[in-house]
């Protein structure tokens, strides 16, 4: 009884796969039977990904090679006994894990708050009668009821289907309803083909039908996708390797000036425990302690900036890595276009009609060539809206969200264009004697109505069934006969509309003969023609727009797409995609990985693509060298959205497993909330270079001070509690409020940044360089000025005076950083509050540090006056003042370009 795999049952008899299955069509299976395969099949559920415990999560904080150093510091000052300065470092430790612990457990929550949100119900027949059960208690062998606008909760095979049609654009990427019926499919038919069966979590558009489950939770189709999802490794971002390497780069660099500090001054015959000391401070200045928290809180403040742009993100590094992203992957179906079929064009023999409007919102009117037409005054036209009005079973509504179909979506979009005439259906659908229904060997619907002592057919269906039982047609208000030349109009018009991707259907009616037998045969014949419809599911509006501002950024968009060839050009051609040529997913099995890859280069669209083609093309793209986002809705798309650098799911429309594949999910479906992600991630990016940076240049100034004072012979220039205080304390500060820093101008014009591309570059290595020096000489400056000065208590005030220059020096670099290039007078003086009131904050707890008793003692200093404080202050504002100089005239110079050109060098850099 165990269900082998879901394509060999499209091939078998209905009734066989009843009896292989042990069940009965009328009678369903009993309690008992449904507990036996409850224990064996387990319930119908997708494991969407291996789940994370609360703990998991918080574990995974720590796996950093900053962290790293940081609990060896901290171990190290445990073990020599600096237990004040191990237990700071513990703390910010803590802190960092718990940050990132915070906003991405709150996002896990949101995303299983929302699941629970979309738990689906359905109807069985169990122990002979109708129940409705949770999805998650299906079984083999259940009988499932189906009817319009159900979901479907596992899969299917019917053995009976009346008038059914399924939305599978989830799971095939296919746009438009699949019709489905009872007969078994021929052996090796694709799964888009195997029209007996129905696939879990795809939705009942039209007709109603009888199925029974073959296969649940992880044995359906969605399921394969999700285990070929699961079997994907995660791929750090792009910040996580960089900072990987920066880590790494700052620890052996720490090593090294430690070991060879501690060695020089011990060969110059200083004490060798004095020597160890001072080898573990220069060890503290190197790393900057504060560096992984200030990143993950400034990332964690980008959160609440990109929930203001309708994502969601699932890492912390997600929007950050969007920003570098070089090209966006995405898929059509619901993500580029609204998932709204509407009707686009109307053929009548009078001329062509445009439509506008999109979606199921009725607002819109016709034209001839950009020319409002009033429609009162075209019989044809209303002839043609009646006849699709008619012979229809959808309807649209309106809620608080906005309008919505009921129905197969492509008569929804004809009951919307005759609503753009005020046509209403509530008269017509009283009328109605009998119906000849859609299916799949006919093309055709026929809608008969009495009208007074007549009766009417409506038919619609494909152009070329349509025509086929045509002999008269109507042309303006007049009827006549169908001529010949009538025929290759018609002909040359659904082809054309085709050609162009739109889904074509045909209309036409007939006056009745009182006589007439009302059977298929007798009504549909001598119809009068009416005219042809071209439908298609638009783009969004916004889209455009959105593609252009990638395009400008340097972002190539790659549509990859279920649907048709000739479908995917034709949308990307009206969002500004330059695509001449759409490759099929039966070609990409042909091609091998060179032929792919020189296809990647050039401007392409994919259609009727798998899972497993959108994958690959992820893969090749990566191989690259591209920083690949991939956006999408379906359980078609998880497995490239996993692999991806950076995976967008739809919030709405989004499947679970879609959702849970991603690294950020849109709570709007709008394509267009990327492309203010990626300016959101490119903001992160340029603000996490300022502060490391910025810290880095004050880690230099430490080193350089207390490495050339050691040379010089002199005592210990800054204890080690002193650097943990700067270093976390009044840098961390700072450095968290130039994260804030707003967008600079012109960032969406520049392209991102090389994959290759360090956190530090040698311009910014240069910068570190230069505003180290300065720091560094100053505080040395000052500290041997001091001690040579003879007052009184010199060493305990030039160790005062020292400790409070650097973090004086430290905070007026903080505002050499706030721009890349621009000055103070271009950016404003006021434009980031956060770091005006973090540089108020910081200096104010350095005074603190100098009066306040409790902290002279836990931090060794001494009160200073005035003077002291009037000497710091004239030897730090040089910083300052001379980097402006030097970036207004480079400004005057070059003006606005600077904004567009420079992708990172940090002010005053080269």
């Amino acid at each position: 009884m165990t269900p082998t795999d879901t394509r060999n049952w499209s091939t078998q008899d209905a009734a066989a796969v009843l009896a292989a299955l042990g069940s009965d069509a009328a009678r369903g299976l009993t309690a008992a039977e449904v507990r036996a395969r409850l224990a064996t099949h387990g319930a119908n559920v997708l494991e969407v990904g291996k789940r994370e415990h609360w703990y998991q999560v918080l574990a995974r904080q720590f796996a950093d090679v900053l962290i790293a150093i940081l609990m060896v510091a901290a171990l190290i000052s445990l073990a020599i006994g600096e237990v004040g300065d191990a237990i700071t470092i513990f703390a910010i430790i803590v802190l960092n894990g718990i940050l990132g612990f915070v906003q991405e457990w709150k996002a896990e929550k949101a995303l299983a708050a929302l699941a629970r949100m979309l738990a689906p119900h359905c109807t069985v027949v169990r122990d002979g009668r109708e129940q409705t059960i949770a999805a998650r208690e299906l079984v083999p062998g259940d009988i499932v009821l189906l009817e319009i606008g159900d979901r479907v909760p596992a899969d299917l095979r019917l053995f009976e289907a009346i008038n059914l049609k399924a939305d599978e654009s989830a799971l095939t990427g296919e746009s438009a309803s699949v019709h489905k019926d009872t007969p078994p499919v021929a052996a090796n038919t694709p799964l888009a083909g195997q029209r007996s069966m129905v696939w879990m979590g795809t939705s009942i558009t039209n007709g109603r039908a009888r199925g029974v489950v073959v296969a649940t939770g992880m044995r359906t189709e969605f399921g394969r996708i999700a285990r070929l999802t699961r079997s994907i490794e995660s791929e750090p971002t792009p910040l996580q390797r960089k900072l990987a390497v920066l880590g790494r780069q700052l620890g052996i660099l720490s090593v090294g000036l430690s070991v060879l500090v501690a060695l020089s001054g011990w060969l110059l015959g200083k004490p060798l425990l004095e020597m160890f000391l001072t080898g573990v401070s220069l060890a503290v200045a190197v790393v900057p302690e504060g560096l992984p928290a200030v990143v993950t809180i400034t990332l964690a403040l980008g959160v609440r900036a990109m929930v203001r742009r309708r994502a969601l993100l699932r890492r912390l590094q997600a929007a950050e890595a969007l920003g570098a992203a070089t090209v966006i992957c995405t898929d059509k179906t619901g993500t580029l276009t609204r998932n709204e079929m509407t009707v686009r064009r109307i053929w009548l023999p009078a001329g062509e009609l445009q439509v506008t409007g999109t979606g199921y919102d009725p607002a819109g009117h016709f034209e001839v060539d950009g020319q409002r037409i009033d429609y009162h005054q075209r019989i044809d036209l209303l002839a043609l809206l009646e006849a699709g009005l008619v012979c229809n079973h959808a309807h649209v509504e309106k809620d608080d969200s906005g309008w919505h179909e009921a129905g197969e979506p492509t008569e929804a979009a004809l009951v919307v264009a005759a609503y753009k005439a005020w046509l209403s259906p509530a008269a017509e659908k009283k009328r109605a004697v009998t119906e000849f229904s859609f299916n799949s060997a006919r093309k055709r619907m026929t809608v008969i109505e009495q009208r007074g002592e007549h009766k009417l057919a409506f038919v619609k269906g494909a152009p070329e069934v349509i025509l086929a039982r045509c002999t008269r047609i109507l042309e303006g208000e007049t009827e006549r006969p169908l001529l010949d030349a009538d025929r290759e109009a018609f002909t040359a018009a659904y082809t054309h509309m085709a050609s162009h991707g739109l889904r074509t259907l045909a209309l036409a009616r007939r006056r009745l003969p009182e006589d007439v037998r009302l059977d298929e045969d007798a009504v549909e014949t001598e119809l009068t023609l009416l005219g042809v419809v071209g439908i298609i599911d638009p783009p969004r509006p916004e889209v455009p727009m959105a593609v252009r501002t990638a395009r400008e950024a340097g972002i190539r968009v790659v549509m990859i797409t279920g649907d048709a060839a000739a479908t995917a050009l034709a949308i990307a051609q009206r969002i500004g995609l330059p695509a001449t040529r759409a490759v099929s997913g039966q070609e990409l099995n042909s091609l091998d990985d060179d032929s792919l890859d020189a296809l990647l280069s050039g401007e392409v669209v994919f259609a009727r693509t798998t899972p497993e083609h959108k994958l690959r093309i992820v893969s090749l793209l990566q191989q690259q060298g591209e920083v690949v986002g991939m956006t999408g809705d379906g359980v078609n798309d998880a497995p490239a959205l996993k692999k991806a650098d950076i995976g967008i799911a739809m919030g709405l429309r989004g499947t679970d497993v879609a959702r849970g594949a991603a690294d950020m999910v849109l709570t709007d479906d709008n394509f267009a909330s990327i492309i203010g992600a990626v300016e959101e991630g490119r903001r992160q990016y340029d603000n996490i270079q300022k502060f490391v940076r910025y810290l880095l240049s004050s880690n230099t100034g430490e080193v350089i001070a207390i490495f050339v004072n050691i040379l010089l012979g002199g005592p210990l220039l800054l204890l080690p509690v002193q650097i943990l205080w700067m270093n976390l304390v009044t840098d961390g500060m700072t450095a968290v409020a130039l994260g804030l820093e707003p967008v600079e101008k012109g960032v969406m014009k520049r392209p991102p940044r090389a994959a290759h591309e360090p956190v530090l570059d040698r311009f910014g290595m240069l910068a570190i360089l230069i505003f180290g020096s300065y720091i560094g000489i100053a505080t040395l400056w000052l500290f041997h000025y001091y001690l040579s000065s003879g007052v009184e208590q010199a060493l305990p005030i030039a160790h005062t005076v020292a400790f409070t220059a650097i973090i004086v020096l430290e905070k007026m670099n903080v505002f050499n950083f706030r721009s890349l290039r621009a000055p103070m007078s271009v950016i404003g003086f006021f434009s980031n509050p956060w770091v005006l009131g973090a540089w108020v904050l910081t200096v104010g707890l350095q005074v603190a540090a100098v009066y306040v008793p409790f902290l002279q003692q836990a931090l060794h200093t001494v009160p200073l006056g005035w003077s002291d404080w009037g000497i710091i202050l004239l030897l730090a504002l040089p910083l300052f003042l001379l980097t402006e100089v030097y970036k207004w005239l480079w400004w005057r110079r070059h003006g606005r370009l600077a904004t567009t050109e420079e992708t990172g060098r940090p002010a005053g850099a080269g």
